[in-house]
């Protein structure tokens, strides 16, 4: 079977030297405590750049370290030795140049869908403020729910909302923790499309944790494939399809199934 996956060495720190890198992680790894006590070894020496405008999406068995990764690029993980940092500034902390999305939606139950999305743009007038909730709203096509609360939306639309609060404060960086997770699975594949639209539309790199190989594929520009605890870089994959991509295509099932097979390889080795 013709190999589809283009991979590249993974030790070296100039991945992609001629892109303009949004995000470079460096020789980052992590360790913390367990509720018994003992020391687990979530990441293991990650060095790994995000290429600006792009969707790389990561992916791994459970436990590998994917989400504490990417809450290291957050800056919701600062207790690890190595660096991450966003257009050549190191990240220290949370900031609004970052936006985050999780599985679960997070909305505030008590706020309407243009109080959520508003709640980090305290910093802006009142006119300017509802114009951004008007526009990102928009975006998600969700503008006729403005006055509606978390709790009268499917969990497709909270996720809208969700993706629309994390790019209303323009990020420099957009970040997916499993976001489709709890969805069914037609609303799912509904989601996908969006949110390929509106990353198209706002032009922000992109970073989404997924367990969901298929997902990765048709979604990432770039797949990085992490090993077994502790979570190391075992393979780069650039997905050379053209989009807009079709999962019935030949092309993609045969890089589907190459990706199931690295997937599975490393994930087995843990090497």
């Amino acid at each position: 079977m013709t190999v589809l996956l283009a991979r590249r060495a993974v030790a070296s720190a100039d991945q992609n030297s001629d892109v303009r890198q949004a995000v470079t992680v460096r020789n980052v790894s992590k360790f913390f405590k367990s509720p018994q006590g003992s020391i687990v070894h979530a990441l293991d020496n990650i060095t790994l750049d995000f290429p600006a405008g792009s969707v790389t999406a990561i992916v791994g068995a459970s436990g590998c370290g994917k989400s504490t990764l990417l809450r290291i690029i957050a800056g919701l993980e600062t207790e690890h030795t190595g660096t991450a940092s966003l257009d050549g500034a190191e990240i220290t902390g949370p900031g609004l140049d970052r936006g985050i999305v999780f599985q679960d939606h997070r909305l505030l139950p008590w706020m309407t869908v243009e109080d959520n999305v508003a709640l980090a743009l305290h910093n802006l007038g009142a006119r300017e403020r509802n114009r951004v909730v008007e526009e990102k709203l928009s975006l998600v096509g969700l503008s006729g729910f403005k006055k509606s609360y978390p709790s009268q939306l499917s969990g497709g639309m909270a996720q809208r909302v969700a993706i629309a609060r994390a790019l209303a404060q323009k990020p420099k960086l957009l970040l997916l923790d499993e976001p489709f997770g709890a969805l069914d699975a037609i609303t799912r594949l509904e989601m996908q499309d969006e949110l390929l639209a509106v990353q198209k539309h706002e032009g922000v790199t992109t970073i989404l944790v997924t367990h969901d190989i298929e997902e990765a594929l048709y979604l990432g520009d770039r797949i990085a494939v992490l090993s077994s605890r502790p979570g190391r870089l075992k393979a780069l994959i650039d997905v050379n399809l053209s989009r807009p991509r079709s999962r019935g295509n030949a092309d993609f099932a045969e890089m589907r199934l190459s990706l199931y097979e690295q997937f599975f390889r490393h994930g087995k080795d843990g090497h």
